[in-house]
């Protein structure tokens, strides 16, 4: 699904909401903000093409409106984070789930919707819009009036480090990647989403210009107060951004643990020299080294089921 395309079907899944659906769900507990219940997919079931891709996904992250909570996925390549992430945002193919539920903010996930917004690892921009009409689409899309939303995202601009009046006018093409990934995250926080879905939007940028992707994500993410679920494969990254991590093992996707963490309080160059961070790191690195060796192991009968293990 393109840009384009999930951007509209959120418009689409506002239109179809009314009020009592908007509202927060009458329940006597606080719903999670998001909660997988055992979850499993499954490509081309009952084909020799068949391919699990994750299986019996427990996660669970709380809601906390005036905070947020920010929680990364950690795990090899191929041990479905995207999938989950996907999942979550409503896009097919992945979504629906073969078996199991997911909810956001107690609802079941029926497809993309405007409590959650996601940038993608790809730098998802329109190449015939400028700056400006990329950053302001989905405000374009739902209706916003044509001065409000350039007000908006010309604020959004300069919130994400550009520089309105010689960024905006500009196209695509004539931005690095660390400049069009800040375009990608304006535009999705301009939807002012409750949840911020991030399949490893740095991925792809050189070292120093990923910490300071970091550091602008970390004082973004403390102005909306969003809650976010990051995709990476960087444990420094996962140690530095996160409240905690779920680290996935693979063969097929599951989780193995949940990893409480400390939060820095200082931009990502200086936090990673400090001795806490390092230790940190070393310590998930172990346990990831010992998750992925058993991996390796076929499952046995007593494996069928995985639940997260607190450390």
């Amino acid at each position: 699904m393109g840009i384009a395309s999930y951007t509209l079907s959120i418009r689409h899944s506002m239109n179809a909401l009314n009020a009592d659906e908007l509202a927060e769900p009458q329940l006597l507990q606080k719903p999670s903000a998001i909660e997988l219940s055992g979850v499993t997919k499954i490509y081309s079931p009952g084909t020799p093409r068949e391919y699990t891709s994750v299986r019996d996904i427990h996660l669970v992250i709380a809601d906390h409106p005036n905070r947020g909570e920010f929680s990364s996925l950690l795990g090899p390549s191929g041990c479905g984070k995207s999938t989950l992430l996907r999942l979550i945002a409503g896009l097919p193919p992945q979504h629906p789930p073969t078996h199991g539920t997911v909810q956001v903010l107690g609802r079941t996930v029926s497809g993309p919707g405007a409590d959650r917004g996601m940038v993608f690892q790809d730098y998802t921009s329109f190449d015939n819009r400028t700056v400006l009409d990329n950053v302001i689409f989905g405000l374009e899309c739902n209706g916003t009036s044509r001065r409000r939303r350039e007000e908006q995202g010309l604020d959004w601009i300069a919130r994400v480090g550009l520089d309105p009046k010689r960024d905006a006018g500009k196209y695509p093409h004539e931005l690095s990647g660390g400049m069009r990934q800040r375009v990608a995250i304006a535009r999705t926080l301009a939807l002012r989403p409750r949840i911020i879905l991030m399949d490893e939007p740095f991925g792809a940028l050189d070292p120093s210009t990923r910490l300071d992707m970091q550091d602008l994500l970390v004082q973004l993410w403390q102005e909306v107060q969003a809650t976010v679920l990051f995709v990476t494969h960087s444990i420094e990254e996962a140690v530095y951004l996160g409240d905690r991590v779920f680290v996935m093992g693979a063969n097929p996707g599951r989780i193995m643990k949940e990893v409480p963490l400390k939060t820095a309080s200082a931009p990502s160059r200086q936090t990673q020299r400090e001795p806490w961070f390092r230790e940190q790191v070393a310590d998930l690195a172990d346990q990831i080294e010992q998750i992925e060796s058993a991996s390796l192991r076929p499952e046995g009968p007593s494996q069928e089921r995985q639940r997260v293990e607190e450390v």
